[in-house]
């Protein structure tokens, strides 16, 4: 399923929301085009379960929101003694339940591999949460570490920027997670078609229909996150991908 990281930017006013639509609704008129949103804000202020339920309230029974978990675990923290983050982070995100998605672990771009540490914090989320992590220092591409990804049945989070794979593509879980940061094509920070296509094929050729992969547009400039998203499903509906809902432009 093919979503966007985020939904409240003022510049999609016009360009994905009509202008008719109030801020207030913005997230009911985002579920009803996707099916499912990175929740980035909680990255930088974790909510209480009271407003967690409030956006369970808002969508769809098959809405899917994922969550990305508090820099202080990730960046202050810097994945040590993780239980009491990890239970705040958890016992808050209950508010969603069935509309809960993956936690998403975005490590600092200066943080050296620590395969032990990863280990650890993985060990805080139980099995039915699903849990993604993003690495964003090369010294984590190791065998190591990839058996402790796959040993948690934990998603090493793919990347893009400008069209090119910034990580590995490894298939660490039974599922996917695909992050699009910045585009190749133009108007910036856009993908073209040919960068669309070739993701379609990796998703395509990694993970059969039935698995469940979401891919998250972060190149929110502009409007161009809900286009490519859009233009992602469709691509992968054309190469007999099953698609959850997407936006028709």
């Amino acid at each position: 399923m093919a979503g966007t990281s985020g939904w409240q930017y003022r510049d999609w006013r016009g360009v994905f929301y009509p202008p008719g639509v109030p801020q207030r609704r913005w997230l009911e008129y985002y579920a009803g085009q996707f099916a499912t949103v990175e929740n980035n804000g909680t990255f930088y202020r974790l909510p209480s379960r009271k407003v967690f339920t409030s956006w369970r309230d808002r969508v769809p029974g098959d809405f899917v929101m994922t969550v990305k978990a508090s820099r202080y675990l990730t960046h202050v923290r810097r994945l040590r003694d993780p239980a009491e983050p990890v239970r705040r982070l958890l016992d808050a995100a209950a508010g969603l339940a069935g509309r809960l998605g993956p936690v998403l672990l975005q490590l600092p771009p200066d943080l050296r591999a620590v395969p032990e540490l990863l280990a650890e914090c993985l060990r805080q989320f139980p099995a039915e949460v699903r849990v993604a992590v993003e690495c964003r220092h090369e010294s984590w591409w190791t065998g190591q570490v990839r058996e402790v990804l796959a040993a948690a049945n934990a998603a090493l989070c793919w990347a893009d920027r400008k069209g090119s794979a910034v990580t590995p593509l490894w298939r660490t879980a039974d599922w996917g997670y695909l992050r699009l940061h910045e585009g190749d094509g133009a108007p910036w920070p856009g993908y073209s078609e040919p960068a669309l296509g070739a993701w379609a094929e990796r998703i395509a050729a990694t993970w059969a229909g039935d698995r469940d992969v979401y891919v998250y547009f972060n190149n929110d400039q502009n409007g161009a996150a809900p286009r490519d998203a859009a233009r992602l499903a469709a691509a992968v509906a054309g190469r007999g991908g099953h698609p959850a809902r997407a936006w028709n432009p």
